[in-house]
């Protein structure tokens, strides 16, 4: 079974959405891992459908060495991200990882990509979930 890590912090609303998504087009084929960089984000995730949760840096850190996509905002690529919930050890690790990493162009650190169209969230999960997730699984 695919092992799926959703990343996320502060109120894990993104997270929780992409959970759901997932959820509907997966159902349980697959094993959805909600990480969050707080309690709160990981509880939110986990009542949004994630088989699993574990929460803060060390379990960020260890669990995306075990999964075989890693999932959320180009944030968790940031050092200091989330308000400074993302530390530099979470983001070494994600980055370091050898699952694919699929990234929502959304940010609210100081970072521009250039290149990408503003989408509502909605659509950009839809694009997630519908195109780039399936050939990964």
């Amino acid at each position: 079974m695919n092992r799926i890590a959703v990343i996320d912090g502060q109120g894990a609303s993104i997270g929780s959405a992409i959970i759901k998504k997932i959820k509907q087009a997966y159902g349980d084929g697959v094993d959805v891992w909600a990480l969050g960089t707080n309690a709160i984000a990981t509880t939110q995730m986990m009542k949004a459908g994630a088989n699993r949760g574990a929460t803060g840096e060390s379990a960020v850190c260890h669990c995306v060495q075990q999964v075989d996509v890693v999932i959320g905002s180009i944030s968790i690529l940031v050092s200091n991200s989330l308000m400074g919930e993302l530390t530099p050890s979470m983001a070494h690790a994600i980055g370091s990882s050898k699952a694919p990493k699929l990234l929502l162009p959304i940010t609210q650190e100081h970072v521009v990509i250039v290149g990408t169209t503003f989408e509502p969230l909605p659509h950009l999960i839809d694009r997630l979930i519908n195109e780039h997730l399936p050939p990964l699984l």
